[in-house]
């Protein structure tokens, strides 16, 4: 199978390479780098240095390659800066995706697997969030995630273009070898920012509010191992392969963890004491975001490896101590 990666210099790109890798697929890997890591593509029998707003590019490309799937990881992902940068969240979320798109279209390539996210989905209005939820988004991030989700369907009913978009809640963790794991800059993820704190990277961590309605009063989160989310891609293509139908999925473990009991965990798999800094509440923060993936459990034939927290902070801190 001939596979293009875009984004797959980045963390979730580049574990999604290793296992294509491994699998035995052809992998052709476009990435900018403005965020991600030519040293973290690993198994990838090209790394091309290109952006998708370079349309002339991108057709070269589809012209000189016979791809059967594209998969698509390369997004602006930080939540505030998409408030105070909306444009760049337009351009590079929405329309250079459209670029991507239209090159498909163009050259005959009908399957496409997109990284989306749990926050089209704004403010939960219960718990967990299956797919029929209400979508509405309350950042210029989730607008363009939930832009591109329409704009799939769309094209999937004027052209015929088969796609898959999978719903990320929290991904965390590292390659269980080693080799892989999280090098944001900055770094905005709670468990990568605590084991920080762990290593003497940072001085301390703060945390975000303790008086929300739950059982310690730090906010809950559903945190998915990365592995597992390359897994839920690996049969997102297959189910593309086999029955050629478009999808929607959420992919989180269903159990959620608070951030006072990350901490914990932290501590308890490092041995290190972790300072930590008592901060306000941030605006739109929900209490509890946890995901439904009975769904991809059902249809894709999914089931999560790493679903206790201390393999995801386990496998997180091999990174961190060989990177620190």
């Amino acid at each position: 199978m001939n596979i293009l990666v875009v984004g797959g210099a980045g963390y979730i790109g580049s574990h999604m390479v290793k296992a294509l890798g491994e699998k035995g697929c052809n992998i052709t890997v476009l990435d900018n780098l403005s965020s991600g890591h030519a040293d973290a593509v690993l198994a990838a029998g090209q790394l091309i240095e290109g952006d998708l707003a370079n349309v002339a590019m991108l057709d070269q490309l589809f012209a000189e390659n016979n791809y059967d799937v594209v998969m698509h990881f390369a997004s602006s992902i930080m939540v505030g800066e998409s408030v105070t940068d909306p444009a760049k969240y337009y351009r590079n979320n929405v329309s250079n995706t459209q670029n991507l798109l239209d090159a498909m279209i163009k050259h005959g390539v009908k399957q496409f697997i997109f990284s989306s996210t749990a926050a089209i989905f704004g403010e939960p209005e219960y718990t967990p969030i299956d797919e029929k939820h209400p979508k509405a988004p309350i950042n210029p991030y989730g607008h363009s995630k939930q832009m591109v989700e329409q704009m799939l369907e769309d094209y999937d009913r004027a052209y015929g273009l088969k796609s898959v978009c999978l719903r990320y809640f929290n991904a965390a963790g590292a390659d269980p070898e080693g080799e892989l794991g999280e090098r944001h800059d900055p770094e905005t993820h709670l468990i990568p920012l605590v084991l920080q704190a762990a290593s003497g990277k940072r001085d301390a961590i703060t945390v975000f509010g303790r008086d929300y309605d739950t059982e310690d009063g730090t906010c809950i989160r559903d945190y998915i191992h990365v592995n597992d989310l390359c897994e839920a891609h690996w049969l997102a293509i297959k189910q593309l392969q086999n029955d050629g139908k478009s999808g929607r999925f959420n992919l989180g473990n269903g159990n959620g963890f608070s951030v006072q009991q990350v901490i914990d965990v932290c501590r308890d798999v490092t041995g290190k004491e972790i300072t930590i800094i008592e901060g306000a509440r941030r605006a739109g923060d929900p209490a509890v975001l946890v995901a439904d993936a009975t769904l991809a459990r059902s249809e894709l034939g999914w089931e999560p490896q790493y679903n206790d927290l201390k393999s995801i902070v386990s496998h997180a801190w091999e990174w961190e101590k060989n990177h620190c």
